[in-house]
Formats: structure tokens, sequence, C-alpha cells
């Protein structure tokens, strides 16, 4: 709930909306809800976030009203609409309890603008002891965005809650009224893939150790030889700790040759084949997430082997499906825990269904299908579509040069490492496809319809720099 929240404001200034303007918006859609209530004194009460901002741009708006400060204001946006308010005239007091309760006592209503969404575990101190006031207090009481101590075990009782764009979680039944407001948040923000989305890249413990931060296992290979060793760096760069590639021997040390940091495992045969299965089940263990398919190629037997090990692993671990082997997960259950990544062709190959160009009708039957098989879809396109059945997203970040082969190799190894490093599926792909094509688009600055898969590697660092 909070993290969708947070999401959608820095998407919102992504596309063109600054989390100013959504403040402002905010508090004044709650000051347009107070002044239609038949209340003259209002007491605003304001925590350090940025719910206690929405309140001080609320105070503002409604002009007959005192503020109470819980604590100093935390973000530049809450201190700077703190200064706003007291420079227009409006009283601001610090809290103390004996104060508290005395303009409390000569206030009609109360606006709750102490905590929003972003609160974890029990109310503390002095929240806790203000909701219990307010709670006895028996004072008409507007929240905005979501009540204070919402899900904790003292939550304030509100008559009205004006929340913002959508109701949040758990508020239905415990919010009082609940007005929904649109504070001008772009359809973007919500559609589209943003750097938003990139606030669920799981950031690394600095007390962590090798293997804690995502180990990833790439099946791959026989037929060609560049495109996992693509994918395997791309997992690398991505912020995994670990690569292993399980490719046939025959070109095991043609795929040892591109980089030292790829472990390399060799699999009898020059295809992969049933028997190989048994052969890499260490590696699929230590594993936390799986890739399997760029370089294998489409041999009948390969087919039938990326078509048993699915229906060994699907469902079990997590596991991105990508090129050739994406027609072999045909008509299965995926148990919620794959990604997988086709191009218009390999989906037709999966569904049976050719693709419209219409990117409405697109999304239709990709949620439709995502829902089918229980897993998440990266439609590669003009457009990405994204969804895994339940909720649908579109990405625009890419270019015309991106159709060098092998930029799709670095896309499912990005999927990858985000699968290894926690990541929900859909939260993965959406952020792969927007890393991927931000790294497209640096190396499009510099090198134009020159542009190759491997330049991309460099840049994926750059992007997560850059935005993460």
């Amino acid at each position: 709930m909070e993290m969708d929240t947070k999401v959608l404001d820095r998407n919102a200034e992504w596309f063109g909306v600054a989390t100013e303007q959504l403040m402002e918006n905010a508090g004044k859609a709650v000051a347009e809800e107070a002044k239609k209530l038949p209340y003259e004194r209002w007491l605003v009460v304001c925590g350090s976030g940025n719910n206690g901002g929405d309140g001080y741009v609320a105070a503002r708006y409604i002009k007959n009203c005192v503020v109470v400060a819980v604590s100093k204001p935390k973000t530049q946006l809450a201190m700077k609409n703190y200064r706003r308010a007291k420079a227009e005239g409006i009283p601001v007091y610090k809290y103390e309890k004996e104060s508290f309760q005395k303009l409390l006592q000569e206030s009609d209503a109360v606006i709750d603008a102490m905590l929003g969404v972003g609160i974890k575990g029990q109310l503390k101190q002095p929240y806790r002891e203000i909701v219990e006031m307010l709670n006895s207090a028996n004072k008409f009481i507007l929240s905005v965005d979501v009540p204070t101590g919402l899900g904790s075990d003292v939550a304030l009782k509100a008559d009205l809650t004006v929340t913002f764009h959508f109701v949040k979680e758990g508020m239905e039944g415990k919010s009082g009224k609940i007005v929904v407001a649109d504070i001008g948040i772009p359809k973007e923000a919500e559609e589209e893939v943003g750097i938003g989305d990139l606030l669920y890249y799981p950031k690394p413990d600095k007390k962590s150790h090798k293997g804690e931060n995502g180990i990833v296992a790439v099946i791959g290979g026989g037929p060609y030889t560049g495109a996992p060793a693509l994918a395997a760096l791309a997992a690398l760069r991505t912020g995994c700790d670990l690569a292993y590639v399980c490719t046939p021997s025959a070109i095991s040390h043609i795929i040892s040759s591109f980089s030292p940091n790829l472990i390399v495992k060799g699999m009898n045969g020059e295809i992969f084949s049933l028997g190989n299965i048994a052969e890499i089940e260490e590696m699929v263990a230590k594993a936390d997430a799986i890739l399997v398919g760029p370089g294998l190629g489409n041999d009948e037997e390969t087919m039938k082997a990326c078509r048993k090990f699915f229906e060994e692993y699907a469902g079990k671990k997590l596991i991105v499906v990508d090129a050739d082997a994406i027609a072999a997960l045909k008509d299965m259950d995926c148990g919620g825990k794959t990604i997988v990544t086709p191009h218009a062709g390999e989906f037709k190959k999966l569904t049976g269904i050719e693709l419209p160009d219409n990117i409405e009708e697109r999304k239709k039957l990709v949620m439709k299908e995502a829902a089918k098989i229980n897993a998440t879809i990266l439609l590669k396109g003009y457009v990405d579509i994204i969804s895994d059945g339940h909720s649908i997203k579109i990405n625009r970040m890419h270019n015309e040069a991106m159709t060098a082969g092998g930029t799709g190799d670095v896309l499912a190894g990005i999927c990858t490492a985000l699968l290894a490093k926690k990541a929900k599926p859909f939260h993965a792909a959406c952020m792969a496809a927007f890393i991927n094509g931000m790294a497209g688009n640096m190396v499009y600055e510099e090198k134009s319809y020159g542009l190759v898969a491997s330049d991309l590697l460099e840049k994926i660092p750059e992007v997560i720099r850059d935005f993460i």
C-alpha cells in the first residue's frame, strides 16, 4: 500500500507532474471537503512526513484553524509547507499534551494529517496518546489519505477520510465515509512503467555476503553461444552475486571465454536434452532464479527437455522463459513464479494467437493469457506489455535500434536477476523492461543505429546508479 503510493508519486513526477503540485492539490482537496461541513474552528494535527505536508496545505486553504505539529517536518516538502502556513499567519503549535487538550476542547472538528500509508507496526508515542485522546473527544474527525494507525491495534476512528487517487487496502469499514480525490496524477503514472517502479528494486544489505543478493542459473546455448553469455552477464550487471551457465560441453569453453565472471557448467552432448536435467540439479538447487532458453535452439529433443524441466520445476522455482523455450510452456500452469518474455511470433507459439496491432486489444489478450498460464508475460514490441493476469502496464522506454540481436537476451538476464533478488515477478518484469530500455537509450545517444546488445551491459549499472 505504502509502496504503491510512492510509486505513483514518483511516476507522476517522471511523467511531468511534480510531487509538490500533488501535495498542493491534495491539501486543497482536503480543505474543500472540510469547508462543506458545518464546522467553523478546525484543529489540524500534522505529522512529520508528507501526510503532515498535506495538512499544512489544507490549513492554508481553510484559514480558520490552528495547527499542532506533532514533530518537526522531516521531508523537504513538508518543511516547505510548514513554513508557508506560518508565513500566511496560521497559528502553528508544537505538540504538548496539556496545551493540545485545550486546543482540542476549543475546536469544532479535527483534521488528522499525522501518519499516512507508511506506518509499520504499532503506533509510537506521542502518536498513540494523541489517537487515544481524539477517539474519546467526541469531535468530528477528517483523516487525510488514511486514518492514522490504520491496521494497528490503536487506530483513529475517522468520520470522513479524503483519500487520493484510489481507496487503499484495509480502508473499507474503518475510515468513515470515504471520498476519493483526484489530485492530478496522470494516467501514465499508473498505466506505464516509470522510475517509480524502480522503488521495488531490492537493495543489498550492507552486511550481506556472497550469494545473499541473488544467484542465477542460465540454461542455454548449443546452436548459439552469445545469447546465454549476454543473459548471464546482464544478470551480474543488475546486481546478482553469482551467475551459472549450464550449457552443452561442446561450446562451454567458448562461453567461458566471454568473461571470467561466469561459472560455466558443461552438460553432455551438443544440445540440451532430457539426460542433462539430472546433470544440472546441483546448479538449479543453488540458484534463486533460473533462465531457460537463450541460444538453446528448437531441436525436438531440446523442446522435450524444456517441457520436462518445466513439469519438474514450474511453480517450485522462480523461472524466466525466453526464446525457443517459450513454446514448451504451452498449456502449462506456471504456479505464479514464472516470467515469460515473448515477441509476437513466440506469443503465437505459446498461445496460438496472432496478435493484432492495436495496443488496447493486445493488452486484453496478454492479460487473459497471463491469467491462463498463471505467469507474468512481458510481451516485447514497439510498446512492451506486461501482465500477470491481474495487473497490467506498458513500457515505452526503448528505441528502434534495439531490434539488434541479443537485446532480448539482456532483458531476460535482467528479469532473472531481479527475481533472484526477491522482487515479485510482475515488479521484476516492469523494472527489467525499464532498465533494459533506458540502457538501450543511453547507448543510442552515443552509437545511434550502431547499437549492439553487448553495449547495454555497461549501461545497466548506470541506470541502477542514476535511478535507484
